[in-house]
């Protein structure tokens, strides 16, 4: 009920332009012919001075608000997955994380507003992040060790998804805001999002409300790939040759739609702030939910799915109590409170102080049975930050300290981890210094204390140290060179530690290691780019990273009643291991602005290559790299109406580690156009009718990143259709 009242809402917000009041101040300001403002690329992710991504070392990229509409999806992991050196673990419509530079889960840290998300989805690839962009202003993406800035599970790097609820300077209008609404026709799927922000004196309020509601997903064939069909097959043929009895599939093979891959959110946020001269402080809230199918488990769980195309959701007494009667599906809820505030100083080599607190409350239940509960994950969290700007001579910088304080538990028969209690506290140091000649040197040191108290295991303790240093060089023609090496480590988390039991999601029985020492990384990492006045630019970034006790999944045996097994209730035992390991990648990249070209628009071509590949001391491959994946992208603008399309190229990846079949490549094919209603004078700019067309040509897409890759691919072609309106 509340969630079609919501879409109502929207609906009617739409309709109307967001308000009387705001259709009336945007046609008293019809748009002028000026070519829209580019947003800021300047990054706030990192630690000390904030720089723009141009002069950042490491490959650092802003996700504006434009793009987040454009590439949107119901997962954080899937709507950031075209980004260079970004896949994701796609766990179905609902459950997917970013994966950067082929590291995700615990060496990716997910952040809101710069602090964690202190959820439970690093635990699991089907635990949703509690976090997916439908109302950001921004997502920031730092590639490689960002340890410094925020500790040792940033190894692999950073995503900061930042919701504006907090300001810290005031806004140019009383009175501004979004609404955006789409359909999606691979999930007979609705979504939409409504913000607005509004001042007073020195005070903002800012308000925000979002609902999806996608069905199960259409799908180009089998849920199953050709290659475990095959697999399966050959298993089958063997038994029968020695006369062994097998269980058949229940039903037939799931084609076509993707069972059991519904999914719902909704989220309600709002944030007060008081902002005066040179300083800020603001209180936000946010209160979310979501419940989504777990795909992929038609066989294990021996149920045969329903069809849900041409259901009439009006009439059904709950679209989730229609889902509870057919495959597992998780309830979760989330309410987060955030503080920030900030001032510029002047007392010394002080210059600014700037501090967060995040409290969050998390809970999910997994459902495994029509209406009765199976595992209910908990986690309670505190995490604060504060950083001290200075300024020493030449040299700019900051000092700072960071504590969490997070409770991960679960309860029942899925409950693979016990209660485990997480503290942990850094500080840190960094500076840089810039000379006229374009010469800069950069560094820094950070010291955590981390400790685990797990209810069954006992205690660990880890003292973690990390530390980079970097040189640049900048000319006036556009050309940037740089290197830098660092040192990070990072302490295993829970499940690693502590995890034993059967993980049904991932079709698993998962075994941690309680004595697991740290996990230890020195990077080395190398930039050249060039930004040309003709609007060309071009960059590549070169990283290897030598891991010393690297933590990965494998299969394995175990202890059961004293006799070593492979197998526990016929799932493969999964042991957490420590191996020296190596990992050798980059990403190339290249962009091209032309201003008044051909057919009379102006015309914006992207391109990005991005590849890793990994070893094992000893032999063997890292499990779940992503392949080497091409993107390009070509769009134009004529005011009234723009244009574009895009193309995805996937290799295959054949060295998919134990225990994994090899991935096929995959090439996919996207169209966009939209009509400018901000030049027709409705709305300000940016407000825009969209029709897309994604995967165009069907495409088979299976990302070998994901641990359901052989039984859940991506959706089919998906004609998505909206609208945008900007106040």
């Amino acid at each position: 009920m509340t969630s079609r009242i919501l879409r109502r809402t929207l609906a009617a917000t739409l309709l109307m332009g967001a308000s009387p009041i705001a259709f009336a101040q945007n046609a008293a300001s019809a748009p002028e012919t000026d070519a829209p403002e580019r947003l800021s690329t300047v990054i706030v992710s990192g630690v000390g001075p904030q720089r723009d991504t141009d002069e950042m070392i490491g490959n650092a990229s802003v996700v504006t608000r434009d793009q987040i509409v454009e590439t949107l999806q119901a997962s954080l992991g899937n709507t950031l997955d075209s980004e260079p050196g970004v896949s994701t673990t796609h766990f179905g419509q609902a459950a997917s994380r970013p994966v950067l530079r082929g590291l995700g889960a615990e060496r990716v840290l997910v952040l809101t507003n710069g602090i964690g998300v202190i959820d439970a989805s690093a635990a699991s690839p089907d635990h949703q992040v509690a976090s997916d962009g439908i109302d950001a202003e921004k997502i920031e993406i730092l590639r490689g060790p960002a340890a410094l800035a925020y500790g040792g599970q940033a190894i692999g790097g950073v995503v900061n998804v930042i919701d504006g609820l907090i300001v810290e300077e005031l806004p140019d209008e009383p009175v501004s805001g979004e609404a955006y609404g789409a359909l999606n026709g691979v999930s007979d799927g609705e979504e939409g999002a409504v913000k607005g922000r509004f001042t007073t004196g020195p005070f903002v309020l800012s308000l925000s409300a979002s609902a999806r509601d996608f069905d199960d997903y259409d799908i180009p064939g089998f849920a199953e790939s050709s290659r475990l069909r095959a697999s399966e097959e050959h298993d089958h043929e063997h038994e029968e040759e020695e006369g062994e009895d097998h269980d058949e599939h229940e039903g037939e093979e799931v084609r076509d739609t993707l069972e059991n891959s519904f999914v719902e959110t909704e989220s309600f946020a709002g944030g007060l702030s008081w902002v005066g001269d040179g300083a800020f402080a603001g209180l936000a809230i946010r209160r979310q939910t979501s419940t989504y199918g777990l795909p992929g488990h038609s066989h294990a769980h021996g149920h045969e799915g329903e069809e849900h195309e041409g259901e009439d959701h009006e009439e059904e007494e709950g679209h989730e109590e229609g889902h509870e009667e057919e495959q597992p599906f998780i309830d979760l809820e989330q309410t987060r409170y955030d503080f920030r505030a900030g001032a510029d100083l002047d007392y010394g080599p002080f210059t600014r102080i700037a501090g967060n607190v995040s409290i969050a409350n998390y809970e999910h239940t997994e459902f495994e049975a029509p209406g009765e509960p199976g595992t209910r994950y908990e986690s309670e969290g505190t995490e604060g930050r504060l950083e001290v700007g200075t300024s020493v001579g030449e040299w700019e910088g900051a000092i700072g300290l960071q504590a969490l304080d997070k409770t991960l538990d679960a309860f029942g028969d899925e409950a693979f981890i016990t209660e485990t209690d997480t503290t942990s506290t850094g500080v840190f140091l960094y500076q840089t210094r810039e000379w006229d000649n374009g010469f800069g040197v950069e560094g820094g040191l950070r010291y955590d204390a981390t400790e685990l108290d797990n209810a069954r295991f006992g205690t660990r303790e880890f003292d973690l140290f990390s530390g980079s240093f970097g040189l640049h060089q900048h000319w006036d023609n556009g050309w940037f060179v740089g290197g830098q090496v660092s040192l990070t480590e990072r302490a295993p988390n829970e499940s690693e530690l502590f995890a034993d039991g059967a993980h049904l999601a991932t079709e698993q029985y998962e075994v941690g290691n309680a004595d697991l020492d740290k996990e230890r990384g020195v990077n080395f990492e190398g930039t050249v780019r060039w930004r040309g006045d003709n609007g060309f630019g071009i960059g590549a970034n070169l990283f290897h990273t030598e891991f010393d006790g690297f933590i990965y999944l494998t299969p394995g045996q175990t202890l059961e009643d004293d006799v070593l097994v492979d197998e526990i209730d016929e799932l493969p035992v999964y042991l957490f291991v420590q191996q020296d390991a190596s990992f050798t990648g980059g990403e190339i990249y290249a962009d091209y602005t032309l201003q008044d070209g051909p057919l009379g628009a102006d015309w914006r071509a992207e391109a990005n290559v991005d590849f890793v590949s990994s070893d094992i001391d000893g032999g063997g491959d890292v499990p779940l790299l992503p392949p080497t994946t091409f993107n390009a992208s070509l769009d134009g603008d004529w005011g009234l109406w723009k244009a574009g399309a895009s193309v995805t190229v996937a290799g295959d990846q054949d060295d998919p580690g134990e225990g994994q079949l090899p991935t096929d490549g995959y090439t996919t094919l996207d169209l966009r156009g939209a009509f400018s209603l901000a030049d027709v004078g409705f709305g300000s700019e940016g407000t825009e009718l969209f029709l897309e067309a994604r995967n165009v040509t069907d495409e088979e897409v299976r990302y070998a990143t994901s641990v359901l890759k052989d039984t859940v691919p991506a959706p089919g072609r998906n004609i998505r259709g909206g609208v945008r309106i900007v106040f």
